[in-house]
C-alpha cells in the first residue's frame, strides 16, 4: 500500500536554506472508491515482462485493478498473484507466473529539487521487492544509470526489517552509492505504515 506526496522548494540553483518554506507541488492521497484505478492524470503503468528492465523478476506487470487499485480507504495497493494470463511474454527469469503492477509519474510529473515523500506500507515473503525510487525525466534519451535513479526505498521480502537506499548515476551501475537500516529485533516494516 503506498499514499505518496512530493513538495518542491523555490526554484534556486543554491542548496536549500536549514528551514526550507516549503510549497506543496503535487500530491495524491488515493481517496477514491475501492477498487478504483489510480488518477491516470497522475499516473501511468509500466506493463510486461522483464526483459525491459533486466532484475531476472518472474513477475509480469498489468494495469489491472486486480493488481493496482484503491482501497476506499485512502490507500493504493499494489498486489502481486500467482496466476498466468494470456498473452503473457516470458520473463527474462524464465516464464513468468506471477502479476503484480509497477506505477510511475513518467509524463506526468517531474522535478528536478525538492523533498519527495511516501507513505507506505510493505509486504513480507521471499521474492517480494517492493520499492519507491525516482529516475531522470530523460530516461528514454539517456537509458540507466546514465540519467540517474534515487532509491528512496527498498525492501527485500525475505529481510522485512531493513530498508535500503541508494543513489545511482553515470558509471555507477549496479554498485551506487547507499547504505541500510534495520529495526530492532523483532520489528518488521510490513507491521504498519511508515514515511520514507
Amino acid at each position: 500500500m503506498l499514499a505518496l506526496t512530493g513538495c518542491e522548494l523555490p526554484a534556486s540553483p543554491s542548496p536549500p536554506p536549514s528551514s526550507p518554506s516549503w510549497q506543496l507541488a503535487w500530491s495524491d492521497e488515493f481517496d477514491g472508491a475501492a477498487g478504483a484505478a489510480p488518477d491516470p492524470g497522475k499516473w501511468g503503468f509500466d506493463r510486461g515482462g522483464e526483459p525491459q528492465w533486466g532484475n531476472e523478476e518472474w513477475q509480469y506487470y498489468t494495469d489491472r485493478r486486480e493488481n493496482v487499485s484503491l482501497d476506499g480507504s485512502g490507500n493504493l495497493a499494489i498486489t502481486a498473484r500467482r496466476e498466468s494470463l494470456p498473452g503473457m511474454a516470458p520473463c527474462e527469469a524464465g516464464t513468468c507466473d506471477i502479476t503484480s503492477g509497477r506505477i510511475t509519474t513518467k509524463e506526468r510529473f517531474a522535478r528536478a529539487y525538492g523533498r519527495f515523500e511516501a507513505r507506505i506500507r510493505v509486504p513480507t515473503g521471499s521474492g517480494l521487492w517492493p520499492a519507491f525510487w525516482m529516475t531522470g525525466a530523460d530516461i528514454d534519451q539517456h537509458p540507466w544509470p546514465a540519467n540517474g535513479e534515487i532509491d528512496v526505498m527498498e525492501v527485500l521480502g525475505n529481510d522485512p526489517a531493513t530498508v535500503h537506499g541508494t543513489a545511482h548515476g553515470p558509471g555507477s551501475g549496479d554498485s551506487g552509492i547507499g547504505g541500510s537500516i534495520g529495526l530492532p529485533a523483532g520489528a518488521r516494516l510490513s507491521d504498519g505504515f511508515h514515511t520514507y
